[in-house]
Formats: structure tokens, sequence, C-alpha cells
């Protein structure tokens, strides 16, 4: 099973031949490998996965996408030891 995490294109460019972006992932910003996806413009989500893009998400998508994992670091918060509600 593989995680991919949705991010906010900020930056597109070039390097050494290979289509490079900046993602900003709710604050941290991390390098991505966009070639998968060239028409990728700035602004645009892309969901990632060891830093690749593997598609582009629309904005609902990659919103309710970042919503369902606050909502599941909430419940990580409150069950510290990943204990089920009553």
């Amino acid at each position: 099973m593989c995680l991919g995490i949705p991010g906010q294109v900020t930056d597109i460019y070039d390097m050494e031949g290979t289509l490079m972006s900046k993602v900003d992932f709710g604050g941290v910003v991390q390098e991505v490998c966009v070639a998968t996806v060239p028409e990728v413009k700035v602004g645009q989500y892309v969901l990632v996965h060891a830093g690749f893009a593997l598609n582009i998400l629309s904005d609902q998508e990659a919103l309710e996408t970042i919503k369902l994992f606050e909502e599941l670091e909430k419940f990580n918060q409150e069950h510290p030891s990943g204990e089920q509600p009553e």
C-alpha cells in the first residue's frame, strides 16, 4: 500500500532536463518531480508519493483529502495509544 499526499504546486522549473516543482504540504515545502504530469500549473494540487507527482487533483479533491488527514491527526492526538473510542 502506498500513501499519496496532496500538496499545492508553488513553482515549476527544469533541473537538468527533468521537470521539477516546489510543492507546499501545509507549510512544509518539498521538491517534487512533476515529469509524470507535465501539464501541471502553479497553484494546482498534485498527489505525491516518494517525491513524484502521481496525478493532478481538483481543488475539491485535494481539500477533502487534506481535511481527512487533519481529522485523522486529531483522532490520533485524542487517542495516542490507538484505543478506539467507546
